[in-house]
């Protein structure tokens, strides 16, 4: 009786209370977590990864693909633009199911780094040659002035960095976890309407920075983002870091500084540190910036290792006062926010500089192009008397500098190669991911699907009168931008009528950039087979034009219109 009732007393006591676990470390360098976190921070510490190169030359491209090192086949080779592609015929619903091995093709897609996005048309010419040499006539512009090649052999590679570094070219950097192409406003230093030229500080921010084994190893990929043009050509609200040009009252043009913008599947606006910065202080903000994110980005978790979580939880405030007291010694002058645009610009059609001469921005089909069209385009654009293009955010392409009397000529030498600079809305403002075609992440495929979607649309509705946004990613990384699109499409495998796995999309309506910041609203369980999707566009879009009030636009009406309009 005895043990009984001492085991009833027990039972009766209140429970001790439990000690609180210690919080555990982000991985943040300046907090004194050094330690390797996660198989990408132990590769990084193994070895800087630009280092890799060496490897390429000497080892991987004489003993062939076999010879590689997984670190870094999957890890390293990232530094030098290089991404193993998807094997062919694995389709999307097994992207998921597979190891990286199951899914590697041998031969990879290789991204040239375009800071700015400005080409020469011998840089331009470069690219065509290696595209039709040793990439099987493969090209796409990105929507962050890149050019992407496919079928890249690593024992071609050497030979491709001698053909693309002898007209000033790279692929440093062009991927990893490091700073990735500075894209800025493609018509920076001829606009009429520029509030500043952000050209200087973008060379001088690659040539101090671009390659320097201070910023080789971040926790992730770094986003920066220039522009001085009032209509925020460069997706400024959802970069890691962006400068946009303002007027200070006092100090007059100079930069807006936001930070921690990014999509994927956690998107987050950049948020506004309230200073202005002189073209000459760019440079070392940008330093400042980043250096933040080395030292206190986190890196225990790789999904959380974007500098847009460490300004979530910090503030705008805090972000500004490390930035100043611990990394630039100084104070920043406070700044006025800039006026923001309706509708972000892409540049398209015909436009005169500030010169006198003229610009020209034409449309190809959501970024894809050839090595064997931007050939052709090199030689059109010489015989017209130019030397420059640009490639833009929005997968685009401009020829800078073209004299009055060469416009119209060189505009239907452009229309004959496919390149339009009266395009449909559709066509301009559409653009796709790489899909399921090459990417290891795709559940489906996005460009061919993109390019059947805009015919369909310009024989359905073809007189549009106002723009809309139709963006297609291949998974949710949001590669395309789906998130701030009109129409966002998220690849994902549905359920069609007889319940039979296929291809389709995730519907987003209503994001965007500009005055409608902010991100698409998401129907419960709207989702679109890609077979269906030509009459989901048509029947969401006549609904608007059907409904809107005077001067609303797409993003505006979607906040109101009842679902049913909207499924």
């Amino acid at each position: 009786m005895a043990i009984a009732s001492q085991s009833s007393d027990r039972a009766q006591r209140p429970a001790a209370p439990r000690k609180p676990r210690p919080k555990r470390g982000e991985g943040q360098w300046a907090l004194g977590y050094r330690e390797p976190l996660n198989k990408n921070e132990q590769f990084k510490k193994d070895d800087d990864a630009l280092n890799v190169r060496a490897r390429i030359e000497n080892i991987y491209a004489h003993r062939g693909f076999d010879s590689i090192d997984p670190s870094d086949l999957r890890g390293r080779f990232r530094w030098w633009g290089l991404y193993t592609q998807r094997k062919p015929g694995i389709d999307g619903g097994r992207t998921a199911t597979l190891e990286p091995e199951e899914l590697d093709d041998t031969h990879f897609m290789l991204r040239v780094r375009i800071d700015g996005g400005q080409l020469t048309v011998a840089q331009l010419r470069a690219i065509a040659e290696v595209s039709t040499t040793y990439a099987r006539d493969s090209a796409d512009v990105t929507d962050r002035q890149n050019i992407q090649l496919h079928w890249i052999r690593i024992e071609d590679v050497p030979a491709i960095w001698e053909r693309l570094e002898a007209v000033g070219l790279q692929t440093q950097e062009a991927c990893g976890d490091c700073p990735r192409v500075i894209i800025a406003s493609p018509v920076a230093g001829i606009a009429a309407e520029e509030i500043i030229d952000p050209t200087p500080a973008v060379e001088e921010i690659a040539r101090r920075y671009i390659g320097s084994p201070d910023f080789s190893n971040l926790p992730r990929k770094y986003k920066t983002a220039l522009t001085g043009h009032p209509n925020h050509d460069v997706a400024p609200e959802v970069n890691d870091i962006a400068f946009v040009g303002v007027v200070h009252p006092e100090h007059g043009p100079g930069f807006d500084v936001w930070v921690g913008g990014g999509l994927s599947t956690n998107p987050m606006l950049a948020k506004r540190l309230g200073v202005w910065v002189s073209l000459e202080e760019a440079p070392d903000v940008w330093w400042g910036v980043t250096s933040i994110f080395r030292d206190y980005g986190y890196r225990r978790l790789r999904h959380r290792a974007r500098i847009k979580f460490l300004m979530a939880d910090w503030g705008p405030e805090k972000f500004r006062d490390v930035l100043e007291n611990e990394y630039l010694k100084r104070k920043l002058a406070d700044g006025p926010a800039p006026e923001i645009p309706a509708v972000p610009g892409d540049h398209v059609g015909i436009h005169q500089q500030k010169d006198g001469r003229y610009f020209v921005g034409v449309a190809p089909v959501v970024g894809r192009v050839s090595g064997t069209l931007l050939g052709k385009l090199a030689d059109a654009v010489e015989a017209h008397g130019s030397d420059r293009i640009r490639t833009t955010a929005h997968q685009k392409l401009l020829v800078l500098d073209v004299e009055q009397d060469q416009v119209e000529p060189l505009v239907a030498a452009l229309a004959d190669l496919g390149l339009h600079a009266r395009p449909s809305g559709w066509r301009r403002n559409t653009m796709a991911c790489t899909g399921l075609e090459y990417c290891k992440l795709a559940i489906v495929e996005t460009k061919a699907r993109a390019h059947w979607l805009i015919e369909e649309m310009e024989r359905r509705i073809p007189e549009l009168d106002v723009p809309i946004t139709v963006n297609l990613n291949g998974c949710p990384n949001s590669c395309a931008r789906i998130q701030v699109a009109d129409i966002g499409l998220k690849g994902q495998i549905v359920l069609d009528a007889e319940g039979r796995q296929v291809e389709g999309y995730q519907v987003h309506l209503g994001g965007g950039l500009g005055l409608d910041a902010g991100f698409g609203r998401k129907l419960r369980g709207l989702k679109v087979t890609a077979e269906e999707l030509p009459d989901y566009v048509e029947r969401v879009v006549r609904h608007y034009l059907d409904q809107r009030e005077a001067e609303e636009r797409f993003a505006q009406w979607v906040t109101r219109a009842p679902e049913e309009a909207l499924s």
